[in-house]
């Protein structure tokens, strides 16, 4: 079996990775060795940006109604006090979407799926598990086997290893780890309350070193427990349904008035793979970066992962652009995804403390300081690294926000209306009229489009906000949401386009 990409593993990364291509215009094989989706709750996090590249791919309408915001995160110590306490009470993030949105994975799959299948360019092969995988000058082939002993092989021009943690990708491709040694297990407990009930904050932490323990939503009409193993105790003991019910006693979740749906114990690690890129290999997902899961990262940046190869993907593809484009995946990704580890093993630091001097000096520290803080916004994530960006403009590499707009008497959020790929935009005048016609006619074929975004089609002045503060007239942003450049003029908008063609280097 023929195809343009070759995607092992289909959880959320492959699934959106796939479904990104396949919009496209791109054939794609996915082979997933288990037969049937995972049926049990694991992600319950994505953030706004995540939702961004969620309706990009056309899911966020059958997710309505399937997810819930939690707008404050808490961290509190066996006292009740406040240790940490971020979040915003109103209104949308950056992207246009809240910035927690609590959801159930297989719910996610489920519809994702739906998508995936409803686009022609999409194959999808449960039940083989892949064997085997080669490269060479022309494309990739991966070998696969079905339950039933049978041999499946495919082609590709490219094959990406989606396929988790324990990735037969990675191991063939001998790609090795860093460790960052942070590594602690904690029995994960879902349910199902019988009826409903109001928990504040939806999302919490409690600090207490007789048993660190997480309190989040697991999407509407769901709860997730985490408990941390504590020295001296086995992991036998902890995973077990008696255990589960002994420790939700407290907060009165019994098995008459709740249904467990999951226990589980799981270590939580630190850790990335060292190339995400292997000749016409690549990885993404847990099958390049593994993260505790106190920062609501680990499946976010898998998929950020997708948003940035599928854009990349397409354009070499479709000889739009140079094979040296997809190393800029790895340097732009991994920089990111080591900070946003850094950030979760933090996190982790402060509750995994079951030494109770340890966390009584703990507590002395950050109860006043959180009290002087009060309720923090949200810290934007840092800046992807180096890679396909406008030469030393300090506003590359971040997200560009999505605003509501009018266009033509229809108001919506930008993508809705404006559509994917690359955009030019300005608040001052159509970019479109700065572009020479060769420049206009090679940025359409990367799938570029230009908006003005005036004063009276800006609906809540998030444009107006964003080219205030940056000086800039004019911005260039990528498929994946992230700036390519800026400039200060809109007639300097051609240039700003002609610098893109020069690093995409087709």
């Amino acid at each position: 079996m023929d195809g343009d990409v070759a995607i092992v593993g289909y959880g959320p990364v492959g699934q959106t990775l796939a479904i990104l291509l396949a919009q496209q215009g791109f054939r794609v094989v996915a082979l997933e060795r288990w037969p049937e989706p995972y049926p049990l709750p694991r992600a319950v996090h994505f953030d706004h940006e995540v939702a961004r590249i969620l309706q990009s791919a056309g899911v966020m309408e059958a997710l309505a109604g399937r997810t819930e915001p939690a707008p404050i995160y808490e961290w509190r110590n066996a006292a009740g006090e406040v240790l940490l306490r971020f979040g915003r009470e109103t209104g949308s993030a950056l992207s246009g979407w809240p910035d927690s949105n609590m959801f159930c994975q297989p719910e996610l799959e489920e519809i994702l799926d739906a998508r995936a299948r409803s686009l022609a360019q999409v194959t999808v092969l449960r039940g083989c598990e892949v064997e085997a995988i080669a490269s060479d000058a022309d494309g990739v082939a991966a070998t696969a086997r079905r339950a039933d002993g049978s041999e499946v092989g495919v082609r590709a021009h490219f094959g990406v290893g989606c396929d988790g943690a324990n990735s037969t990708v990675r191991d063939r491709l001998a790609i090795p780890f860093t460790d960052l040694g942070f590594a602690f297990d904690w029995l994960v407990v879902d349910l199902v309350p019988a009826a409903p009930r109001a928990w504040d904050p939806v999302n919490w932490q409690l600090c207490d070193p007789a048993r660190p323990t997480t309190l989040v939503s697991g999407g509407p009409g769901r709860r997730r427990w985490e408990f941390m193993r504590l020295p001296g105790e086995s992991i036998e003991e902890l995973d077990c349904e008696a255990t589960a019910w002994r420790l939700l006693a407290p907060w009165d979740v019994r098995p008459d008035n709740a249904r467990l749906e999951r226990h589980a114990v799981y270590t939580f690690r630190g850790r990335w793979a060292d190339r995400w890129r292997s000749g016409r290999w690549l990885l993404a997902g847990d099958a390049a970066h593994l993260m505790p899961p106190f920062a609501g990262q680990g499946m976010c940046s898998g998929l950020r992962d997708a948003a940035n190869l599928a854009w990349k993907l397409g354009a070499v593809l479709a000889h739009r652009a140079g094979p040296a484009l997809l190393d800029t995946y790895t340097s732009e990704r991994l920089p990111h995804v080591r900070q946003t580890i850094d950030f979760s093993v933090a996190l982790g630091r402060v509750i995994c403390v079951a030494d109770p001097e340890a966390a009584a000096a703990r507590d002395r520290d950050m109860v006043p300081a959180a009290k002087a803080a009060g309720l923090a916004t949200p810290a934007p994530l840092p800046p992807i690294g180096a890679g396909c960006f406008a030469p030393g403009d300090p506003h590359a590499a971040r997200l560009f926000p999505q605003g509501r707009v009018r266009v033509d008497g229809r108001e919506g959020r930008f993508d809705d209306l404006h559509g994917a790929g690359f955009a030019l935009v300005s608040p001052m005048g159509d970019p479109a009229r700065a572009l020479d016609a060769a420049t206009a006619a090679r940025f359409a074929a990367l799938g570029g489009r230009t908006a003005h975004v005036p004063t009276e089609a800006d609906l809540d002045g998030v444009y107006a906000r964003w080219f205030s503060s940056t000086g800039a007239a004019v911005a260039l942003q990528r498929p994946d949401f992230y700036v390519y450049g800026t400039a200060a003029r809109l007639e300097d908008a051609g240039a700003l386009v002609r610098s893109l063609f020069a690093q995409l280097g087709a």
